[in-house]
């Protein structure tokens, strides 16, 4: 066989054996890389969530009632998987000098999840907007929320005409293919003396709350 011959079958060979190992490696997987922003999983989400708007707004975090860890507050927790690392922190709030016999309930949720096989992003916007498609008593308003992640919505529940006060309020956050949820729940009853924040109020507490939350998250990396 002739030199050039030769030269051929070695390319053919060398390139087969490339590919090989491309294949065994997913060089030439289709899947896309995932773009965690700077984004990275932390065990404990109530480290890096701030709760100065909170606390400059007159909130405390709730005393613990026991020394269980079901008695804890705040409560954290995580799990990293194949697909998605999930974080999430629990936090009880109450009124600063509020009377014992006010009765009133506030919760913060807060989560926050990296997407590592699938991007968020065709699908977010519509988790958000379909609060506003419910057949429900209570009605809730969706808005955009400008300067926060890649894009951000903003829930807001309608509680007029119920017999107690309180307010419910979504903000909703993604950055690259990182998701993140803080939710403001409260509840007072009708006799209670103590003022309740309103959605609005509410709404800027998160917002600030998610800004410094989201660049601790980042830092921890």
């Amino acid at each position: 066989m002739s030199g050039w011959l030769w030269a051929i079958g070695g390319v053919v060979a060398a390139s087969a054996i490339w590919g090989s190992v491309l294949f065994a490696t997913g060089g030439f997987s289709s899947e896309p890389s995932p773009d965690l922003a700077g984004y990275g999983y932390t065990s404990d989400l109530c480290a890096d969530t701030s709760l100065t708007s909170f606390e400059n707004a007159h909130y405390k975090t709730k005393a613990s009632t026991g020394t269980a860890s079901k008695d804890a507050n705040p409560q954290h927790s995580g799990a990293q998987q194949n697909s998605l690392d999930t974080m999430w922190c629990n936090v009880t709030l109450e009124q600063e000098n509020a009377s014992s016999s006010d009765y009133s309930s506030i919760w913060l949720y807060n989560t926050a999840t990296l997407h590592k096989k699938t991007d968020p992003a065709p699908e977010f916007a519509d988790g958000y907007r379909s609060y506003e498609k419910q057949d429900t008593s209570v009605g809730y308003k969706v808005e955009s929320v400008p300067g926060i992640g890649d894009e951000a919505y903003l829930v807001t529940r309608n509680d007029q005409g119920s017999s107690s006060t309180g307010s419910y309020v979504i903000l909703g956050v993604r950055d690259g293919w990182m998701t993140y949820q803080s939710t403001w729940s409260s509840y007072a009853s009708s006799s209670s003396t103590g003022k309740q924040p309103t959605s609005a109020e509410v709404a800027t507490m998160l917002k600030t709350s998610a800004t410094e939350t989201l660049k601790r998250l980042q830092r921890s990396r």
